[in-house]
C-alpha cells in the first residue's frame, strides 16, 4: 500500500496548461459573460450612450453593439459566445444585437445563485429551453399584421431612433423604405447587399445625404486626358470590360535573338498594335462609355477622349456588377468579338461634383432595382456610424417585410412576457418553479436599461409595469417606457414598432447562449508555445493592460476565492481586453 502511495501521477496535458473545473469554473464563466455586458450595457435604446473604441491609430464611434462586440479583443474564451449571438443577430436581423447580450448575460446572473445553491446545470438547460419556446410562442401570439408602407416606415424609424442619426430619420427612413420595398416587389430582397450600395463622402451636411435610383461611384484615379472626356451622356452605351488597357513591361525574362534593328522596330510596333487592335474593337462596339475592373492607361485615356468617349479603369468588383445588373449588360474579358448584346444602357449619364469627390452617376436605368444611398457628414467617424445606421435600418425593413408582423418596442413586450412567465410558474412544482421565475425577471432588463439609460427612476416604473401588465392583463400588452416624458404608456400607439422576428430572434440567441455557458463544466487551455511567456495563463488568470485591458481574469479571481460579485468589480477594473489598451 505504501508503494501504491507513492506512485506518480499520470500526466495527460503539456506542461503549462490550464485547467478549471466545477462550479467555481460555471460562475467564473458567468461573471465574465457579466463584464461583457457591463461593455455595452449604457449603450440601449434612445439615450444610449456612444462608447470609443481606438484601435491603433483608428478611432471608433459607435453604439452599435455589434461592433463593439466585434472590436473588443475579448480574451475569456467562454465570453466569446456572446459576441457570436451578437454578430448572429446583427447578420439575420440587423438591430436588437445590444439587446441580445444583455439578455444572455441577465438571465446567467438570475440563474447564479440557484447554481451556488447546487441545483444541477443540467435540469436548468432543459427547464430554460422549454421557456424559451414558450417565450417565443407568447411574442408570435402578440405580433400583429398592419399595412406594410407605415408599418415598414415605423419600423425603419424605431431602428434609427437609437442611432446617431435619430434626429435625421425623417431623411433617412423613406430612403430606406424605398430601396428595400423595390427590391421586395421584384422578389430580390435576399440580395439586398448585391442590389443597394451605401458611399460615404465627408464634408458637407448630413440633411444633404440622398438616394440615386442607379448606381452611383466615386471617380476612379484618371491619367492625362481625363477632363477633355465627355462627361454627360443622354442613353449612352455602356462596356463593362475586365481588361488591361494599357502598355505593361514584360513581367517574366524575354529573350528575343533578332540580327537586325528592323526586326526590333517590328517588335516594337507588333507591342502598341495588340493596345491599339484593342481600343479599336471598344470603339467599333459602338460604346459611349467604357469601364474596366483593371486599369485604363494613358494612353486609352487619350484615345477615348479623342473621340468623345467616357473610360474608368479600376471600378470596383462590387460597382462593376451592380452597374452591369443596372444596364443589362455583361462583363466581357476579352476585346474579341464584342456585339451590341453585351452593352449596356442607361438613360442618363453624369459626372457630378459631390463636396470633394466627383461621382459617376447611372440613373434611369433598364433594372429600377439598383439603388446607391450617398452619406454625407462633418467627420469619418460620424459618417462611418452613419454607414451602420443605415444598413442595420435596411435589415430591420427586410425582415419587417419578410416576417410580415409587428410588435411594439420599448420594453412592452418582455414585460408582457414575463408576467407570462411568472404566473405559469406558479403552475409547476419543484426547483423548476426557481427557474422560470429566474427567466422571467431576467427579461426585465430591457425596461430597466431603458430606463436608467434615459436616467428615469427604473424601480417606479418597472413596478408601474409589473401592477399594469398584472391587472389589466392581455389589454395592457403593448404597455412599456415611455422614454420622452418618464413613466409607462402604449409604445404600440406611439409609433414604436419592431419586427417581430427581432424578439424572437434575440430569445432564442439568449437562451441558446444561456444553455452553452451552463454546459461548460470545465475548461482546458493549452499554451501557444513552448515559451513559458507565451503560456496561456494570460488568457485565464494573468494578462495586464490599460484601458480595457486585464479584464477578463477578474472574473475567474472571483470565481476562484469564492467572492460573489455585483455592479462594478473593483474601482478602477475594466472588464474588456481592447486592443487600444497600452
Amino acid at each position: 500500500m505504501a508503494a501504491m502511495g507513492m506512485r506518480p501521477g499520470i500526466i495527460i496535458l503539456r506542461e503549462g496548461t490550464d485547467t478549471s473545473q466545477g462550479t467555481p469554473q460555471l460562475v467564473s464563466n458567468i461573471n465574465a459573460c457579466q463584464a461583457v455586458a457591463d461593455a455595452v450595457r449604457t449603450t440601449l435604446g434612445p439615450r444610449g450612450m456612444d462608447k470609443l473604441v481606438a484601435t491603433g491609430s483608428k478611432a471608433t464611434i459607435s453604439n452599435d453593439g455589434a461592433t463593439i462586440m466585434k472590436l473588443l479583443e475579448i480574451a475569456h474564451p467562454a465570453a466569446k459566445t456572446l459576441v457570436d449571438i451578437s454578430m448572429s443577430q446583427d447578420m439575420s436581423v440587423g438591430d436588437g444585437t445590444t439587446s441580445v447580450v444583455l439578455l444572455a448575460a441577465e438571465l446567467l446572473t438570475k440563474l447564479k445563485p440557484l447554481i451556488e445553491e447546487g441545483i444541477s446545470p443540467t435540469r436548468m438547460i432543459q427547464t430554460i429551453r422549454q421557456t424559451g419556446r414558450l417565450a417565443v410562442d407568447k411574442v408570435t401570439a402578440l405580433a400583429v399584421a398592419v399595412d406594410q408602407q407605415e408599418m415598414l416606415l415605423k419600423c425603419a424609424s424605431t431602428a434609427l431612433n437609437s442611432k446617431l442619426i435619430s434626429s435625421h430619420q425623417d431623411l433617412f427612413a423613406p430612403m430606406v423604405v424605398q430601396a428595400v420595398t423595390k427590391l421586395h416587389e421584384a422578389g430580390n430582397v435576399e440580395e439586398l447587399s448585391e442590389w443597394i450600395a451605401i458611399k460615404r463622402i465627408p464634408g458637407g451636411d448630413v440633411r444633404q445625404s440622398f438616394l440615386v435610383e442607379g448606381v452611383a461611384f466615386q471617380k476612379t484615379f484618371s491619367y492625362a486626358g481625363f477632363e477633355q472626356m465627355t462627361k454627360k451622356f443622354e442613353n449612352p452605351k455602356i462596356l463593362l470590360l475586365n481588361v488591361e488597357l494599357e502598355l505593361k513591361s514584360e513581367k517574366e525574362n524575354a529573350e528575343v535573338r533578332i540580327s537586325s534593328p528592323a526586326e526590333y522596330q517590328s517588335i516594337v510596333e507588333a507591342e502598341w498594335q495588340v493596345i491599339y487592335d484593342k481600343l479599336d474593337a471598344c470603339v467599333s462596339s459602338g460604346a459611349n462609355i467604357v469601364l474596366s475592373k483593371l486599369p485604363i492607361g494613358d494612353l486609352a485615356t487619350q484615345y477615348f477622349a479623342d473621340r468623345g468617349l467616357f473610360c474608368a479603369g479600376r471600378v470596383t468588383d462590387g460597382d462593376m456588377k451592380r452597374v452591369a445588373k443596372a444596364t443589362n449588360g455583361s462583363i466581357q474579358t476579352t476585346t474579341n468579338g464584342l456585339t451590341e448584346k453585351v452593352l449596356g444602357t442607361c438613360g442618363w449619364f453624369e459626372e457630378k461634383q459631390v463636396g470633394d469627390e466627383r461621382f459617376n452617376l447611372f440613373t434611369q436605368c433598364p433594372s429600377t432595382l439598383t439603388c446607391t444611398i450617398v452619406l454625407r457628414g462633418g467627420t469619418e467617424q460620424f459618417i462611418a456610424e452613419s454607414e451602420r445606421s443605415v444598413h442595420d435600418a435596411l435589415m430591420v425593413v427586410k425582415r419587417t417585410i419578410q416576417s410580415g408582423s409587428v410588435v411594439a418596442g420599448g420594453g412592452a413586450v418582455e414585460m408582457f412576457v414575463s408576467n407570462a412567465l411568472r404566473k405559469h410558474a406558479l403552475e409547476i412544482e419543484g426547483k423548476e418553479q426557481m427557474i422560470v421565475t429566474a427567466y422571467s425577471k431576467a427579461l426585465e432588463v430591457i425596461p430597466r436599461q431603458l430606463c436608467e439609460n434615459a436616467g428615469l427612476d427604473a424601480t417606479d416604473i418597472l413596478a408601474a409595469l409589473r401592477r399594469k401588465h398584472a391587472k389589466d392583463g392581455d389589454e395592457a400588452r403593448w404597455y412599456g417606457v415611455n422614454i420622452e416624458e418618464g413613466g409607462i404608456m402604449d409604445t404600440f400607439a406611439l409609433g414604436v414598432w419592431e419586427p417581430s422576428d427581432n424578439k424572437i430572434n434575440s430569445i432564442q440567441a439568449a437562451t441558446e447562449a444561456a444553455c452553452v455557458i451552463l454546459s461548460i463544466d470545465e475548461t482546458v487551455i493549452s499554451p501557444k508555445s513552448q515559451d513559458p511567456g507565451a503560456q496561456a495563463s494570460g488568457m485565464m488568470g494573468g494578462g495586464g493592460g490599460g484601458g480595457f485591458g486585464g479584464a477578463m481574469s477578474n472574473a475567474m479571481d472571483i470565481a476562484t476565492s469564492g467572492g460573489p460579485r455585483s455592479g462594478q468589480m473593483a474601482p478602477g477594473v475594466s472588464y474588456m481586453k481592447g486592443r487600444g489598451g497600452a
